[in-house]
Parts: structure tokens; sequence; C-alpha cells
């Protein structure tokens, strides 16, 4: 929504918002494009006659007074996929980043590729890319690249947000079960990815997985486009995308079974080399050529809250990860383990999303964190699940807290033995924040401590 917010904003639109706990990065973004946000409250709506549309975030439900004070004095109202669909994205080539993980980070890769490359793509990524410093930018040019999430609409639109983009190059990175609160089950989201599916045009393409059976699935249920799969295993396809891994931070890219450039980066993870085999095939399909789209990974920085380093000393690094999902959790782990084998990792776990809250992943949640050396996991009033009952296979080496206070002493002592062991082992200690909301100012003061 905030994006949302900055592209009205660059169209020339007159903005404000309502909001609650808005925090960095976004609340920092807003202030500095001048747009207005209030707490939620009725009395905070402008008047009527000064209103043209409001956008209504999917965050807002029935039964909120702000909600009922709209509909009784009949504003007008959209969603906020289909008010982008109007306004922005019509007679755009659209390349939509699906999936269960990814999209963010992807996206980012997605319109840098292109922006290095001068198509100068206008954007809408569900994070702040480092190489742009904004989530959102409003451009005249054809190309727009969007974070396409399967996320419900509003509260009056129940169908996913990528329905309404209509893409001409969609890219679908993974599927799993997610969004609990949403859909009852993993086939309930396939069908909304089929739906999507169903609106690319016969000319576009469709950039999947060619590892997933669950995409595989939804493809068989019809499809009208060209399709090109991607992979990252120990194979080189000769039908489609793959690379060969020369190094953590080294691959090469191929092509229907031939070389067609090499990836230098500082990005870390298997899965990142997905999400940019993803995003060059992506960029491929505009007509980008490979090496080029190579070449600009070079200099990606990767987006703030995915696997960000926040600090970094002589014997303790310091990450913010945006962590909603086993898969995600596991994959950002995997990914600093095989890059240093013989480090100390500590996980500092918020289970914040809709999802981890009800317990919907408790039985693959604690086999998630079998790379980490330590696990402190907030056990926040809003769980409906025993913290030590779903990490009984990790009960050695995993700490609760209640109170954010609590847990910040766990990490400072963590922090602080990391210093000792560092000294008579050369070992350096890496602490990740998992968390997909604000963990209660927990970063910051992480950073106040350990560069105390």
């Amino acid at each position: 929504m905030g994006g949302l917010a900055a592209l009205a904003k660059a169209a020339g639109h007159t903005v404000t918002g309502q909001d609650k706990k808005l925090y960095p990065p976004m609340s920092t973004q807003l202030d500095k494009l001048g747009i207005e946000v209030l707490e939620y409250a009725p009395e905070s709506l402008p008047p009527k006659d000064a209103v043209d549309v409001i956008v209504v975030g999917n965050v807002m439900s029935r039964g909120m007074p702000v909600v009922e004070a709209m509909l009784e004095q009949k504003y007008p109202y959209i969603s906020g996929p289909q008010w982008l669909a109007e306004n922005v994205l019509r007679d755009k080539w659209v390349l939509a980043v699906s999936g269960t993980h990814g999209k963010t980070s992807t996206s980012s890769m997605l319109a840098w590729i292109l922006e290095y490359n001068g198509y100068q793509p206008g954007f809408l990524i569900g994070g702040v890319p480092a190489n742009f410093s904004q989530s959102a930018r409003y451009s005249e040019r054809n190309f727009f690249v969007i974070e396409a999430d399967e996320y419900d609409s509003a509260f009056f639109d129940k169908r996913s947000k990528f329905v309404h983009y209509h893409p001409d190059t969609l890219v679908i990175n993974n599927l799993e079960f997610d969004h609990a609160d949403i859909f009852e089950d993993l086939s309930a989201i396939q069908k909304q990815f089929h739906h999507v599916v169903r609106t690319v045009p016969s000319t576009g393409m469709i950039v999947h997985n060619a590892l997933e059976l669950n995409i595989d699935k939804v493809l068989a249920m019809g499809c009208w486009s060209e399709t090109r799969g991607f992979q990252v295993d120990d194979n080189i396809s000769q039908t489609g995308w793959s690379v060969q891994q020369e190094s953590a931070k080294d691959f090469a890219v191929y092509l229907d079974g031939k070389k067609h450039g090499e990836v230098h980066w500082q990005q870390l993870g298997q899965h990142n080399v997905e999400n940019a085999l993803a995003a060059i095939a992506a960029a491929h399909h505009v007509g980008l050529n490979v090496e080029h789209a190579c070449n600009a990974l070079k200099s990606y920085h990767g987006v703030k809250r995915r696997l960000e380093v926040l600090l970094k000393t002589q014997t303790v690094t310091l990450y913010d990860d945006f962590a909603h999902h086993p898969t995600a959790i596991e994959t950002t782990l995997s990914g600093i383990r095989a890059h240093y084998p013989d480090d100390k990792i500590v996980a500092v776990f918020d289970p914040h999303s809709n999802t981890m809250k009800r317990g919907e992943h408790n039985m693959v949640l604690a086999n998630t964190f079998t790379l980490a050396d330590q696990v402190l996991v907030y056990a926040h009033s809003d769980l409906n699940w025993s913290v030590s009952e779903v990490f009984t296979p990790l009960a050695s080496k995993t700490e609760e807290f209640t109170e954010i206070e609590s847990g910040l002493q766990l990490v400072a002592q963590a922090v602080d033995k990391a210093v000792v062991e560092a000294v008579d082992a050369q070992q350096h200690t890496h602490v990740v924040i998992l968390s997909n909301g604000s963990f209660s100012g927990m970063h910051q003061r992480l950073i106040d401590y350990i560069s105390r």
C-alpha cells in the first residue's frame, strides 16, 4: 500500500493515508515523499467532496470503525490491485513475479537488470531494493515489474491480487501452502494461480520452476501461453534454463544446454541463484541479451530485510530477514551455512505471520532450524501453540522468551559469548533476526548493543 501511495503521488495525485504501527523502511519512504499517514480512525477520513477514491488495502475488514464510516458515508472506494491495474498497468508490458517465496528478491533483481540495461522500468515491490532505495517507481516507459502476491485483494474482492495484473511475462518461483487465514488448503492456492495463468496472453510467457510439482499441476489445468522452465540442481538442462555452480558466489547460466553468461555477485544461497535465474529468464523474454542480464547482477545489492546485513564487527554479523515460511527460513540459514561452514549461527525467531501464529507449519518448523547452533524463539501471546513442544527435536539448543526485554538479554548473552569464543577459536557468529514484523524494535536495539 505504501508503494501504491508512492505511485499515485508520482502520477500527480494528492495522496494521504491511514495505517497502524507504521515503521521503517516504509515510514521513512512515505515521509520523504511528503505523504501524510494518520492512525486508523473515522474522524481521520478527509471530507467526502475532497476525495476522488479511497484505495482500500486487504488488511482492512468489516467491523473496523473507519471501514464502517467509509461505507455508511458512501465514499467511492476500490481495491489496491484494481486501482493499480486501471491507473498504472494499462497498456504496459507487465512482468509479474509470483510464488510462495522469493517474490521480492526476484522482482528487485529483474527491475535492476532492466534498469542497468536502459529499459527504465516502473516497478512495485514488497520491499526496498538497495539499488533503488524505494519500493515503487512510476515510469512513462513501457515496462513494469510487479511483485505478484496471491493474497486476497480486499474485504470486498476475495480474488488474489495478481489476477488484476494481466501479465505479459509471468514468473512462478515456487508454490507451497501459506496464508492459512485466507486459503483452506494447497489446492485453493493452486486454483488462484491458475486464474492468473488464464490471464496471460498467447503471445506472453510463463517462466516457472521446473522442479516444482505443485506448479506442474497448475499448468496442467490449462495453459495458453509459451512456458519455459528453470532449475537449479546438479544438471544442465537441455530444455530450459539451468546453471552450473562454480563457487558460492559464482555461477554460469545455460539456456537449452548452451552457456550464455556468467554471474559473479555478493548474494548468498541457492535460493538467490534460483531467483536470479528466474529474473534473467524474464528479462530475456522482453528481448534482453543473457550476458547483459548477468552483467547487471554483478552490481545488484539485495533488498532491505532480505538477509540484510545490519551490522558487522570483527566477531559478529547481524542480519535482518523477512521470514514468513519454514522454507524461507531454511533457505536463509542454509545460505549462511554454505558460505560460512565453520561459523556459529544464532537464529532469533518471531513467528509473526497469521499462518505461523495458527500453527499451520508446526510439523516441519523445528526441522527448518537444524543448521542453526542456537535458536531463540519469541513465544508471544498471539501464538496458538507451545514453543517447547514444537521445538522438542531441537530442545538442547532452543530457548523461548515471552517478553522483548528477556529476548534482548538472551541475544546479548549469545553475542558476549561469541566475542569470547572468537578470541580462542577465531570463530565468527552470525545473528539472524527472522521476522516479517517490526519485532517491537528488536533490530535497532541489537544494533545499539553490538556496536556499543
